[in-house]
């Protein structure tokens, strides 16, 4: 999941306008799905479904198994694009590679680090991207900065400065540091929102919401846990639209 959280926001970075990314994971195996939701301002949310067992020993293959992922990218205005690829790799950075291979945008490659750090849990990583400026002599230049980027270990990047990292890895290249964005938790969740799948459910096109036994319909947010309550003269009024 670590992982999962640092490739979107890394991906979410590179957005040149306003929308969001969300990356999915999803497979018949101990983890049904992964989705990690962020937007272009680094706030992210994400949610894991998982059935069975699931434990430190087992690899991200074995958790996964012959799966896909679902990259989304929704412009607030504009068309959404939708990419699909299957889970052939062992890792959620070649699960990526395989993606920018396939749909045939700028070369890209993304090393991501997971681990433990003073006993809790660290996740971080690097993406490298061609510019659309770039000159033929480019994919030597690409390819030599691969390989540099691959000596970093998980240990430099939980506990090393951005400053310092570009340092080691790249001291006899030109670097540039930009101002460092905030990455927060955020979930874009509301009332308003809700309403709209309480009144499928009412429509027979959703099934996953039930009545308690006073008739009011109780939903939680799958990303914050937030729980919406629909009152009967919720329900009344949703059905007068329905009739509408």
């Amino acid at each position: 999941m670590g992982e999962l959280l640092v490739s979107t926001s890394l991906l979410t970075a590179t957005l040149k306008f306003e929308g969001d990314i969300t990356i999915q994971i999803q497979r018949d195996s101990p983890v049904k799905m992964l989705v990690i939701n962020e937007n272009n301002h680094q706030q992210m949310r994400g949610v894991a479904c998982i059935e069975g067992s699931v434990t430190a020993q087992l690899s991200l293959k074995q958790m996964v198994g012959q799966g896909y992922m679902v990259i989304t990218i929704t412009p607030t205005n504009g068309e959404r694009y939708q990419g699909v690829v299957a889970l052939a790799g062992n890792t959620i950075a070649e699960y990526l590679d395989d993606y920018f291979k396939q749909s045939e945008q700028l070369q890209t490659r993304l090393f991501i680090r997971s681990g433990e750090i003073n006993g809790e849990p660290a996740a971080g990583g690097i993406l490298l991207r061609v510019l659309p400026s770039a000159g033929i002599e480019s994919q030597h230049q690409f390819d030599h900065l691969v390989q540099l980027t691959a000596t970093i270990k998980g240990e430099e990047l939980f506990t090393l400065e951005p400053k310092e990292i570009l340092h080691r890895l790249y001291h006899e290249e030109d670097v540039t540091l930009y101002d460092p964005q905030l990455v927060a938790f955020h979930c874009s969740c509301s009332k308003s929102v809700v309403k709209i799948f309480c009144y499928l459910f009412l429509m027979k096109r959703f099934s996953i919401y039930c009545m308690n036994e006073r008739g009011e319909i109780d939903i939680e947010c799958e990303f914050c846990a937030a729980l919406y309550l629909f009152n009967k003269q919720d329900i009344e009024e949703l059905k007068r639209i329905k009739k509408q």
